[in-house]
């Protein structure tokens, strides 16, 4: 797909490397260029596994390392070249570090006109945010997203997922192949400025418009204020969740339940029939999860249970559509990956072998040398003036 296409990633932490992550899962070449000594610090991030860390293995196979001292004259003419070669730049630094390190698109377009050039932060490129440092949680808060995600209490809830980052990445990754099109049909370049509040809040067209005609009650109410929109425990304490928002899944549900007396009570609200939510909650309570799985399952009434880390990995959904492979990684051992390309036909072929996340400057000798054409003899001087690591 997009084989012979270069990426040179200066992205770090998580969502700008798991953007490129995608690209490269589709055949492209990454080179990530890391800051010379300490790299990219998604490198220290997340929980421990092994010798290394949770969100840099996740979001960084199939790359090549490439280890630069941006601080020294020479390691920022040695990244400009490497970008000037590129099809794809790009960086998750805050606006105007690029220009301090003379790598910035107005600079590198000048002699690559057809550069695709992504620039990936929490509020984008301007705007009264544009400078502020933030996380996740801060972008989902800022977008309208979090307010949208709330618990019983009425209290907003925060995910053990970053949602920002990773709907930024894939938006960021969307918008890069876009680019790569035009510019196949038109030979044009592009500056893509992609800001992670702008990738959710795309997100938030019907809260938008239920907000802008004082709607926003029925919006709550249509997701998850009705009976037939919950999430009830089981038995064993573990969850199922029961989404029959059309009524032929309700009625299949009342049926199936042998409670036909529900049936009138499609789109009701929990609110009008608070003591059906009742009786409902301790229904879910009489079988354990597996058994409400397997009604889900033989009656078609949007009844699913919520699977945990312990039974996802093993659920025969995940193990039919072939979402998770296992891969050796190098430094870091026997690894699992959660796949993020589709397969274009029952007989596909994956579009590259696949490599383990690189290790720190892993490849800097064999991209200065085959992309720049250093001999060993430069590379050498180079390690021992502080400009790379090999």
């Amino acid at each position: 797909m997009l084989t012979g296409i270069t990426v040179v990633d200066f992205s770090r932490h998580l969502p700008g490397p798991f953007c490129t992550m995608r690209l490269a899962d589709l055949g492209a070449e990454v080179i990530k260029v890391e800051t010379h000594p300490s790299g990219d610090p998604g490198r220290a991030m997340g929980p421990r596994i092994g010798e290394a860390r949770a969100i840099f293995l996740s979001t960084n196979r199939n790359k090549q390392s490439v280890a630069l001292n941006l601080r020294t004259g020479k390691g920022k003419e040695l990244a400009y070249e490497l970008a000037r070669q590129a099809d794809v730049v790009v960086e998750s630094f805050r606006p105007g570090v690029m220009k301090l390190l003379g790598l910035d698109y107005e600079r590198l377009s000048k002699s690559h006109p057809s550069i695709i050039y992504c620039s990936l932060t929490g509020y984008g490129q301007s705007g009264p945010m544009h400078q502020l440092g933030g996380h996740d949680l801060n972008f989902q808060a800022a977008s309208g997203l979090l307010a949208a995600i709330r618990g019983e209490d009425g209290k907003p809830v925060a995910a053990e997922v970053p949602i920002a980052d990773y709907a930024g990445g894939m938006y960021a990754s969307e918008q890069i192949c876009a680019a790569l099109i035009r510019r196949y049909q038109t030979g044009q370049g592009a500056y893509l400025d992609i800001s992670l509040v702008d990738a959710l809040s795309s997100w938030m067209g019907m809260h938008v418009l239920c907000a802008q005609h004082a709607r926003e009650e029925e919006m709550a109410r249509f997701f998850k204020g009705r009976l037939a929109y919950q999430i009830f425990e089981t038995a064993e304490g573990k969850y199922v969740v029961l989404a029959a928002l059309e009524e032929k899944f309700w009625l299949n549900f009342c049926r199936a339940v042998g409670r036909e007396d529900w049936e009138d009570l499609y789109g009701a609200g929990l609110d009008e029939h608070p003591h059906v939510y009742e009786e409902m909650k301790k229904l879910f309570l009489s079988r354990t999860q597996p058994e409400w799985g397997e009604l889900g399952s033989e009656v078609d009434c949007c009844l699913t249970p919520v699977e945990e880390m312990d039974t996802w990995l093993d659920s025969a959904f995940i193990k039919n559509r072939q979402l998770t492979f296992t891969l050796e990684a190098g430094e870091y051992g026997e690894r699992l990956q959660v796949r993020t390309r589709a397969s274009l036909s029952d007989r596909d072929e994956p579009v590259r072998d696949l490599s383990p996340p690189p290790g720190y400057g892993a490849n800097t000798r064999q991209v200065l040398t085959q992309k720049l054409g250093l001999s060993l003899e430069e590379l050498a001087q180079l390690g021992r003036d502080g400009v790379i690591f090999v």
